[in-house]
């Protein structure tokens, strides 16, 4: 089956916009699949600072992507549930800043995103699926018939990560987590390779002012109509 009969909504967009959340409720509603494509990039950077590959040794990285030893137990329309590297469980350390930090900076590598593009592209079966990412719509499904772009002024973004950090028992400094949030988003729309932007044919979205339902009934109109 093709990518433009296999019901496939891409979600993309910048970090902290909600695309995790909204992704996840979508494909619960829908009974779909998801595809947590940061997910793949993050476990991908723990295997690289494990094996203590430079990340400029392309032929190095290549080898180790297309050799990676990543599950994903995942439930037909559930969030994801654990992440397995090389046999282990690393959902939590996944998460951490750092390696958030180590991804973006992964992810501009060009055969890194060759060698993982395969990977996310399986991850397409019926009865369908949420793909949440960066350049879901552009580069991995770009025949996908519902494409959504969530984006959100940065200082907006900045406030949620403040508030997921101290959620976490963890403090911050907003100034910090600002110019952290406006440097990714310059890293991520700049590089080289499948940079940062919205699909043409994408439904943008602006989540600053918006709640989560909002933006959920915003994404479930686009695929009923």
């Amino acid at each position: 089956m093709s990518q433009n009969t296999m019901p496939v909504l891409t979600i993309d967009g910048p970090s902290g916009v909600g695309k995790g959340t909204v992704a996840r409720i979508v494909a619960q509603k829908q009974n779909w699949y998801l595809l947590d494509s940061g997910a793949i990039y993050r476990a991908f950077s723990l295997a690289v600072d494990a094996r203590e590959v430079d990340i400029t040794d392309e032929k190095a990285l290549g080898k180790i992507a297309q050799t990676l030893d990543l599950e994903f137990k995942t439930q037909l329309g559930n969030e994801l549930v654990s992440v397995y590297l090389d046999g282990k469980d690393v959902s939590t350390i996944l998460r951490t800043e750092k390696t958030g930090e180590m991804a973006s900076k992964i992810a501009s590598i060009g055969v890194v995103r060759t060698a993982l593009l395969k990977r996310q592209k399986d991850f397409a079966k019926l009865p369908g699926l949420v793909a949440d990412g960066r350049d879901m719509g552009t580069i991995v499904f770009p025949d996908a018939p519902f494409k959504v772009y969530l984006t959100a002024s940065a200082d907006e973004r900045a406030n949620r990560r403040l508030k997921q950090l101290q959620a976490q028992g963890s403090k911050g400094i907003i100034l910090q987590i600002l110019a952290k949030v406006k440097a990714r988003d310059e890293r991520d729309s700049s590089r080289k390779h499948s940079p940062l932007k919205p699909a043409k044919d994408a439904l943008i979205i602006d989540t600053t002012e918006l709640s989560i339902d909002e933006v959920i009934a915003q994404v479930v109109a686009l695929i009923e109509a």
